[in-house]
C-alpha cells in the first residue's frame, strides 16, 4: 500500500491510531503537511487507509498504513515494531482511534467497559510504552511525544456513553503516570476536542446547531484540534497536562450526551 525507507529517515515519523477517516485522518494530514513521516493506523477501512496513505505521501513523500485491532493486546504489542522495521524509527504516537458505543449505568456491563478500556486506554498505555524502549535504544538524546485524543466530556459529564467516558477518564489519569514515568525520554500530552464531527446519529441541520452552543459560539473543527496535536508534538515544555479545544463546552452543563440532545 506504500512505499517505505529502508533505513531511519531524517523526517521525524508520527504513528497515528485511527487515522484511516475522520478526525484521525484529519490529524495525520496537518502533521504530514508539518513534515512528518505519518504511519497510518486502520483495523478495518482498507479503503479509507490506503487514501490517507496516498494523500499523507502527497504532502511528505511516505506514508505507510498499518492494520491493527487495538483490542487485541498481542496485536497491539506488535504494531509499533512493525511501524519501526518498516519506516526505520518512530519519534511520535497520537493515540486517537476509539471505541465509542453508548450505554449508560442501566445498561453497563463487564463486557462493555472491558471493550472500551482495550481499545481506549490499554493500547495507548502499551504504545506509550514501546515508543519509551524504542527510544530508550537510539542515542541518549533522542525524545519523543504521546499524545492521547480525549473529550470534553470529562469535565462536563453525563449519563450516558458510560463505558466510553471511563475509559478516557482512565487514559486521562494515565497522562499523569505516564508523564512521570517516562520522562525525560518522553512528553505525554491530552487534546480534549468538544463536538467536532457529525455521525449518524446527528443530522447536520442538528449537528450545526449543537457545535453553535459553547461560550465562543462554535465548538471545535478537525483543523482546531489538528493543529493543537502539532503544538503539543513541538512544543518541548508541555508534558501531563490536557489542552481543552472545544469553545468553552467542558463549561456548560449538558444533561445529555451532543447526539442524544
Amino acid at each position: 500500500m506504500s512505499q517505505a525507507p529502508q533505513k531511519p529517515s531524517k523526517q521525524p515519523v508520527v504513528l497515528v491510531t485511527g487515522a484511516a477517516k475522520r478526525l484521525g485522518r484529519e490529524i495525520a494530514l496537518s502533521l504530514a503537511r508539518a513534515g512528518w513521516i505519518v504511519a497510518v493506523h486502520y483495523r478495518d477501512s482498507v479503503e479509507d487507509a490506503r487514501k490517507t496513505v496516498a494523500d499523507c505521501a502527497m504532502l511528505a513523500g511516505v506514508s505507510s498504513s498499518f492494520r491493527a485491532n487495538l483490542s487485541n493486546e498481542a496485536a497491539v504489542r506488535k504494531l509499533l515494531p512493525t511501524v519501526i522495521d518498516q519506516l526505520g524509527q518512530v519519534d511520535a504516537l497520537v493515540n486517537s482511534a476509539s471505541t465509542f458505543e453508548h450505554d449508560t449505568p442501566e445498561t453497563f456491563s463487564f463486557a462493555a467497559m472491558e471493550k472500551h478500556m482495550r481499545a481506549n486506554t490499554g493500547a495507548a498505555i502499551l504504545l506509550s510504552q514501546a515508543l519509551h524502549s524504542h527510544l530508550q535504544a537510539r542515542s541518549a538524546e533522542t525524545r519523543g511525544v504521546v499524545v492521547n485524543l480525549l473529550d470534553q466530556k470529562l469535565w462536563n459529564p453525563n449519563p450516558d456513553f458510560v463505558s466510553y467516558t471511563l475509559s478516557k477518564a482512565a487514559l486521562e489519569a494515565a497522562n499523569t503516570m505516564l508523564a512521570l514515568a517516562l520522562a525525560p525520554r518522553i512528553r505525554v500530552v491530552g487534546v480534549a476536542p468538544g463536538l467536532t464531527l457529525t455521525s449518524h446519529m446527528l443530522s447536520s441541520e442538528k449537528f450545526a446547531a449543537l457545535h453553535k452552543l459553547s461560550p465562543l459560539g462554535q465548538s471545535s473543527t478537525a483543523a482546531d484540534v489538528a493543529a493543537t496535536v502539532a503544538f503539543a508534538l513541538s512544543n518541548n515544555s508541555i508534558t501531563g497536562t490536557t489542552l481543552l479545544v472545544d469553545g468553552g463546552q467542558h463549561l456548560m452543563k449538558f444533561e445529555r450526551d451532543f447526539s442524544l440532545l
